[in-house]
């Protein structure tokens, strides 16, 4: 059974937090959620 993680929001800590938590289980199944037109790739 698949681990799933949902990060909501794209600011700074949403894809940083999503990037860190496949470093640690590349497993997961991680599904990120922003309701704006712009996601932070630079964290």
């Amino acid at each position: 059974m698949s681990r799933k993680i949902v990060v909501i929001g794209g600011g700074a800590g949403g894809p940083s937090s999503a990037a860190e938590a496949k470093r640690r289980d590349k497993s997961l199944d991680v599904t990120m959620v922003e309701r704006g037109d712009f996601v932070s790739f630079a964290a």
